[in-house]
């Protein structure tokens, strides 16, 4: 099975990315690369969404529009992460 969200990466100045995923409020991580941050942001998304299932709380769908807030990114990208082994949404 698997779920599919939208994850927000903003560069940083120093090089590496920050990652959000608006649909799943606290989910976030980082990576020094781009391929790293997607990586991260995959393992985040499952964890997350496995605290969910155990917590007995419902898994959001992902959000159909994003707003993005560069605050001092120099570069933000958007991506739609389908997130293997997780649970169903609904």
């Amino acid at each position: 099975m698997a779920a599919t969200y939208t994850v927000v990466l903003m560069r940083e100045q120093d090089g590496g990315y920050c990652v959000s995923v608006p649909a799943l409020k606290g989910c976030h991580t980082q990576g020094d690369s781009l391929a790293e941050a997607l990586m991260m942001a995959e393992d985040a998304i499952r964890l997350h969404l496995e605290v969910l299932q155990e917590d007995g709380k419902p898994v959001p769908p992902d959000k159909p529009r994003v707003t993005v807030n560069m605050r001092n990114a120099t570069e933000a990208l958007v991506y739609r992460l389908a997130v293997r082994e997780a649970v169903a949404v609904g």
